[in-house]
């Protein structure tokens, strides 16, 4: 059972004796209507600030990693100006419940 709200990477990770299992990465699919998006120099390191200006909720900074698992290893320090990344659509997210 996951304690986690459904905007957090941990959603889908079990609790057990108050330890979080092995992490289970949402996933997010791809779909034709994806937007390839080049990051703007106020969104270095700050994906935070780039969840909360393109879908309005900065809790949604994980999604950039797992939607861009071949070019975003960490989700902070790999995110930098002029880096182009594909972004699922805002319905895209809200289908699949976040």
């Amino acid at each position: 059972m996951s304690f986690y709200a459904s905007t957090s990477p941990y959603a889908y990770t079990t609790v057990m004796d108050n330890y979080l299992e092995t992490l289970q990465l949402r996933q997010i699919p791809y779909l034709a209507n994806d937007v390839e998006y080049e990051i703007l120099p106020q969104h270095t390191n700050r994906p935070d600030l780039l969840a909360y200006d393109l879908y309005g909720d900065s809790r949604l900074w994980w999604v950039f990693a797992v939607r861009n698992k071949d070019i975003i290893k960490d989700p902070v320090y790999d995110l930098y100006a002029g880096q182009r990344i594909k972004l699922p659509q805002l319905n895209t997210l809200k289908a699949i419940g976040l």
